[in-house]
């Protein structure tokens, strides 16, 4: 037999100011509708986490109600196909709302991920295999995963924390260079003789052809980038020396 529900919000917050609100929270909605016994709590519970999302609240009326529903056992797995099959019909900004908060709640099975699983989560891009052909040309453990193999080569790089490549060169005798796209996280280019760069998601970097720089992420962020190779003739990259600890270490 499921345990009765009782609230009592309204009047402790509301009591003085809006005495018949308050009797319609705590007696009425939640003393007689929430305990109507046609359809279990769980399912009420599935049933106004869904009406909230398409109103699109997403305020801590929302968290409380996601807090009731794994309270009254609607599962991880549960809880994504629910706001998974409601977004198709409410819109996909509601549904990313609503996910956030879901996974704050059933943050239990979060915490047993990978630092790893848990920067993929953030990101649209996949953060793919460690980068192993190239791992003689980094400090620290990269990941690289093919967005596009056809018309356009497009690789999504991923660092951990600290990690960052060599000084390098993209060698062309024209056209060439290569565009950076940040999808994630937060890194640093910089260009010889010049100062490093902050880069955040969203950020785009254009890198001439010929021109000795190096990439990589802040010491205390993942980074992620699209690498974008441009084309050109004779082109090629030369891999110089590692960006020395000293300098980078000036970075904040």
């Amino acid at each position: 037999m499921n345990k009765k529900i009782v609230q009592t919000a309204g009047k402790e917050q509301l009591g003085e100011f809006a005495p018949m609100f308050a009797h319609l929270n705590d007696d009425v909605l939640f003393g007689e509708v929430w305990n109507e016994t046609a359809i279990d709590v769980k399912t009420k519970c599935i049933i106004t986490v869904v009406s909230l999302m398409a109103s699109g609240i997403t305020d801590t009326s929302l968290t409380y109600h996601l807090q009731n529903a794994k309270a009254h056992g609607v599962t991880k797995e549960e809880i994504a196909a629910i706001i998974t099959h409601a977004t198709m019909y409410v819109g996909w900004p509601k549904g990313w709302a609503v996910f956030r908060l879901a996974k704050e709640v059933w943050n239990e099975e979060l915490s047993a991920m990978t630092e790893k699983d848990k920067y993929q989560n953030t990101i649209f891009f996949p953060v793919g295999e460690p980068n192993d052909a190239f791992a003689q040309y980094f400090v620290g453990q990269s990941y690289l995963a093919p967005v596009s193999t056809e018309q356009i080569p497009i690789f999504n790089v991923t660092f951990e924390p600290a990690c960052r490549n060599n000084w390098h060169i993209h060698r062309a005798k024209s056209g060439g260079g290569q565009m950076l796209i940040c999808v994630g996280g937060r890194g640093y280019y910089q260009e010889w003789g010049k100062d490093a760069i902050e880069l955040l998601s969203g950020d785009v970097v254009n890198i001439p052809a010929n021109v000795k720089h190096w990439h990589g992420a802040a010491p205390d962020s993942w980074f992620s980038h699209l690498a974008v190779e441009i084309n050109g003739e004779d082109t090629g990259n030369e891999w110089l020396e590692a960006v020395s600890d000293e300098d980078y270490e000036k970075l904040k």
